[in-house]
């Protein structure tokens, strides 16, 4: 299944990518400068809107998904270089990074709180930590629902959370929330914070 994922993540998401999603991303990845690192990478779906930036540093645990990416970061126009690890174990020095991007990732990671701390250890005083996520829903009956589909949802979709609570993980990291917009009647959310460290 985890091979298959892939294919069928791309499938799913080209009719969202077309309608809203598309400029969604494009507009939150347009903001990353200086030194960039990309937490899940996925398919490579971010790597044609990066611009003004030096680098960027992606990584992705899953092996099938960065096979899935090589066509996209041979188009990018900007230099990428790519790991295979976790957010929860990244292997870069501290204070190395501008601007964090990560899209429709953190429903996936293991140990979100240990990926934030990650994220912190490794982002320069200030640097921009820029996302794009679907989270729980504020709205009782969507809400439950999200928890009663979290178990087979995750088998599915390679460990997906539908019921995670990313904007309260950020805000309770010590990452300071500048703006918040929210998509899909609060399905979908971008998070835009600061290191403060």
């Amino acid at each position: 299944m985890a091979g298959l994922f892939p294919h069928l993540y791309d499938t799913a998401m080209q009719p969202l990518e077309k309608m809203r999603f598309e400029k969604i991303r494009s507009g939150l990845v347009r903001k990353a400068e200086g030194r960039v690192l990309e937490i899940g990478f996925g398919t490579g779906a971010n790597f044609r809107y990066y611009r003004n930036v030096e680098r960027v540093d992606a990584i992705e645990p899953n092996p099938a998904m960065s096979r899935q990416a090589i066509k996209r970061i041979k188009k990018a126009q900007i230099p990428i270089a790519t790991y295979q690890t976790t957010a929860e174990n990244l292997p870069f020095a501290d204070n190395s990074f501008d601007t964090v991007v990560a899209t429709l990732v953190f429903c996936t990671i293991p140990n979100p709180e240990q990926a934030l701390r990650e994220i912190q250890r490794v982002s320069k005083p200030g640097a921009k930590i820029l996302m794009f996520e679907h989270v729980i829903m504020d709205q009782k009956i969507f809400g439950k629902t999200q928890v009663a589909l979290t178990p087979l949802w995750k088998k599915l979709c390679d460990g997906c959370h539908l019921d995670r609570d990313t904007l309260w993980l950020v805000a309770n990291s010590g990452l300071k929330v500048d703006k918040v917009t929210s998509y899909y009647k609060g399905l979908f959310l971008t998070i835009e914070s600061r290191c403060i460290q």
